[in-house]
């Protein structure tokens, strides 16, 4: 399994050749959950959240942050970039769901796109201009003012809409943001646009 290091973090996203159903870093297609499924729902509209990817944190043990968010063809949401607006969700299993996001026993729910694996690779040449690419680890390239979150959070990945192997409302050319909460399993999401 690939993992990233500090000089080759950067994602390539790859077709995977059927659903994957084992415990890597992946984007689209359904969670491989790791214990009772916690499929986060829409605090607004009471529905299931889209399934954006899992990744693998480093570490002996397998563990996997899951992200989601809200994205209703039907109903516009717009909260989605907020942090604690129970419109996205952010979380490591094993670890606990944030206490602002509901959660239902779904194993299999709304994804974004079919299942893409990750290679990890050096960041683009010209990384002045592409410093928003996506990416694992590192620290962040804040597309708008720095919006760490208040307290004891890790930096875990940073997805750049116009990378992504599929459509994502990260509002224009978006780039979001995941934190982890390394003592907890927490997370946090977001997104800024240009």
């Amino acid at each position: 399994m690939s993992l990233p290091t500090p000089d080759h973090n950067a994602l390539r996203f790859v077709p995977a050749d059927g659903p994957v159903l084992e415990p890597v870093t992946k984007f689209g297609g359904q969670p491989v959950w790791l214990a009772e499924p916690t499929w986060p729902l829409s605090a607004e509209l009471g529905r299931p959240m889209r399934f954006l990817g899992q990744i693998r944190l480093p570490g002996e043990s397998v563990r996997l942050a899951y992200l989601f968010l809200t994205d209703d063809p039907e109903d516009a949401i717009d909260s989605t970039w907020e942090l604690e607006a129970g419109e996205n969700a952010c979380f490591c299993v094993p670890g606990q769901v944030p206490d602002f996001v509901t959660v239902a026993s779904l194993r299999r729910g709304p994804t974004f796109g079919e299942d893409h694996l990750v290679e990890f690779g050096a960041p683009p040449e010209d990384d002045d201009a592409d410093s928003l690419h996506s990416r694992v680890g590192g620290a962040p390239s804040w597309l708008q003012a720095e919006e760490t979150p208040a307290g004891d959070w890790r930096f875990l990945a940073q997805l750049d809409s116009c990378d992504l192997p599929f459509d994502v409302n990260f509002g224009d050319a978006g780039v979001g943001y995941a934190f982890v909460d390394e003592t907890t399993g927490e997370g946090r999401f977001l997104w800024q646009c240009g």
